[in-house]
């Protein structure tokens, strides 16, 4: 039987070798490898060595070197056939079939990859022309010198419909070709195929062997609906399995004095690029959250990567994801730590304005795990009575128990419990606030951790102690309606996650719909109640209820069309973040009192913020709405 490079490549990167390896010798880790005594010749000081980011082990004892493959030759007298049959099972790969038709499809995928080069360089010439000027002054705006380029390969797509086309087409290639291969695209109602890319500074995709599998445009019209555009799924190109700037961050990993830095995860393009420049082996998934595989091949190069977002609510949004995708498949030895950035910045704006050592210490700054899990369930709401309380313990356990290492569920559990005693200490103690690392519980019985919450203010707590004697009804009726019919929420998740339901006694209600739609989970109506009710909700729904009741908002009525509930929805929704907008306004001109402003638009502004509010109030904003 003979196995292709690329399925012996793919198959070595499902494996860790301290994994494979580690099941026949004892090993402990120092530093970045591990270390054991020799399975090849009787010693008493550890002399074998096994390094996962190169993917082989040497025993300095004997002078063997090799790879897993090798290593089950050696120790368990296999043949190649065998130890890779052996592997295969073991990452859950099919073993190529033995026929012709293999070979065709290996040989094709390669001509297709011959065809990607060629429009690299194609992309790259273009960079340096003069139809390149805009990319090369957005280069130059974002502090990527020339002579980083090449590194990385940029270039630059014509707004050409067929410019790359005819470049590969005077070359040779065929047309279906380079459909296939993502760079062209077929028009579905027929007619000629057409340049996918157009317009846009290129970024070649490649694989973990360093071939070009695809490509990555950014759009320099800021008019343009996708601002970055990834090629298609394709017989070279498999996003959920891709990690943009793979072989770089290997290379870094691999060069001397690295210490114990591990691989780092971030959110684009520019911001791997960012990393890699300061010495940091950065790496980006495919526009979307990270997959099942691309963790597996994370884990493959280190225990704990270091998963990097912004330290606004979006980029905690995107860290709670990341959790819940990850959290059932934590083990010993395969985790991930958590460096949220100051407010606002991603790495390349670190690194432009403040230099490589200011990013390197800004990543170096993370938290394990458990902790940004922790936050996550006691961020959920309010913890200001019983049954909230409760109710995060109920999360916690059910956290844990998400983990399918019985061993490692079981000690999260515990540091779970752990940090939510610490939260609460007993009432002897009669302390005003607990602190707990880079959190604490207030007075209100509200956690507090940086940064805070919409909702978790002091006049939040106000709110919500009086939550049995007022809610806003349009509020009330907004939130009945997100409950109600959760879909019509997706357009808004950002302002509702910012402003709520206009207000602050809804607050934690509306963390808790936005972390439910941003999780993936596919809940109607009756299971998100369900979930509310368990998760401590069950006594402010029923607010809720009573208070929508007194709203006549028309999209609760029984006999509303679907699609005219969510429009009316929409926009009794946008008049209320219209609101906050003017009153973010009004406090931002007056805190600037002291400079020159147009006092007429200032009045202009506080009569709409105050027509708004009466609107809102006396509940004629159901007519503002339908005449609009």
């Amino acid at each position: 039987m003979r196995f292709d490079d690329r399925f012996l490549e793919e198959l070595k990167a499902r494996l860790r070798p301290s994994d494979v390896i580690g099941r026949t010798v004892k090993l402990k880790r120092q530093g970045r490898e591990y270390v054991g005594l020799s399975p090849f010749s009787k010693e008493r000081s550890p002399s074998f060595f096994v390094n996962d980011d190169k993917g082989f082990f040497h025993d300095f004892s004997s002078g063997k070197h090799g790879d897993v493959i090798s290593f089950l030759q050696e120790t368990e007298r296999l043949s190649f056939v065998e130890a890779v049959q052996r592997l295969a099972g073991e990452a859950g790969m099919q073993l190529p079939a033995e026929d012709p038709q293999s070979a065709e499809r290996e040989a094709r995928k390669q001509g297709l990859t011959d065809w990607m080069d060629l429009a690299q360089k194609w992309f790259a010439a273009n960079l340096r022309r003069s139809v390149g000027k805009a990319a090369r002054e957005y280069l130059e705006k974002r502090g990527l010198p020339e002579d980083q380029w090449e590194r990385f390969g940029l270039g630059y797509a014509p707004n050409d419909r067929e410019g790359l086309k005819a470049a590969l087409v005077q070359r040779g290639a065929r047309p279906g070709d380079l459909v296939e291969a993502g760079m062209l695209i077929s028009p579905e109602s027929g007619g000629q195929p057409y340049d996918r890319f157009r317009d846009r500074l290129m970024f070649p995709i490649l694989d973990a062997r360093g071939r070009i599998v695809s490509f990555g445009g950014r759009a320099m019209n800021p008019d343009d609906r996708a601002k970055y555009l990834n090629g298609p799924e394709s017989p070279l190109f498999h996003k959920g399995a891709t990690l943009y700037g793979l072989p770089e961050a290997r290379r870094i990993l691999g060069a001397e004095s690295r210490g114990e830095q591990g691989i780092i995860v971030v959110e684009g393009y520019m911001d791997v690029i960012a990393c890699q420049r300061a010495g940091l082996p950065a790496v980006a998934p495919m526009g979307t959250a990270l997959t099942e595989e691309q963790m597996e091949r994370l884990w493959r190069v280190s225990a704990e990567p270091v998963l990097c977002f912004d330290g606004d609510a979006a980029g905690l949004r995107a860290a709670y994801r990341s959790i819940e995708r990850s959290l059932p498949l934590l083990k010993s030895g395969r985790s991930f730590r958590f460096a949220l950035l100051e407010a606002g910045q991603d790495p390349d704006d670190i690194l432009r304005d403040k230099g490589a050592p200011a990013l390197r210490h800004a990543i170096s700054e993370t938290r394990p795990f458990v902790e940004v899990l922790f936050r996550r369930e006691a961020e959920a709401e309010p913890l200001d009575t019983p049954e909230r309380k409760a109710g995060l313990k109920g999360r916690l356990r059910q956290a844990a128990s998400a983990i399918q290492d019985k061993d490692l569920a079981e000690q999260y559990r515990r540091d779970l419990f752990e940090r939510f005693d610490a939260l609460f200490p007993r009432q002897q103690q009669q302390q005003p606030s607990t602190q707990f690392q880079n959190g604490r519980v207030g007075p209100a019985g509200r956690w507090r951790g940086p940064p805070p919450k919409l909702g978790q203010t002091a006049e939040g707590a106000q709110a919500m102690h009086a939550l049995s004697r007022s809610i806003e009804p349009v509020a009330a009726a907004l939130a009945h309606g997100a409950v109600d019919d959760p879909e019509r929420m997706d357009d808004h998740l950002e302002a509702i996650a910012r402003h709520g339901f206009g207000d602050p006694a809804l607050d934690g209600l509306a963390q808790e719909l936005v972390r439910l739609r941003f999780s993936g989970q596919s809940l109607d109506s009756a299971a998100i109640r369900r979930h509310l009710a368990q998760s401590g909700h069950d006594a402010l729904m029923h607010e809720v209820e009573k208070a929508a009741a007194k709203s006549g908002a028309p999209f609760l009525a029984a006999d509303k069309p679907l699609g005219e509930a969510r429009i009316r929805w929409s926009q009794a929704f946008d008049a209320l973040t219209r609101v906050a907008a003017l009153e973010q306004a009004l406090a931002s001109a007056k805190s600037e009192a002291h400079k020159a402003f147009d006092t007429s638009a200032f009045t202009l502004v506080k009569a709409e913020r105050d027509a708004l509010r009466r609107a809102i109030k006396t509940g004629t904003i159901w007519e503002d709405a339908a005449s609009s």
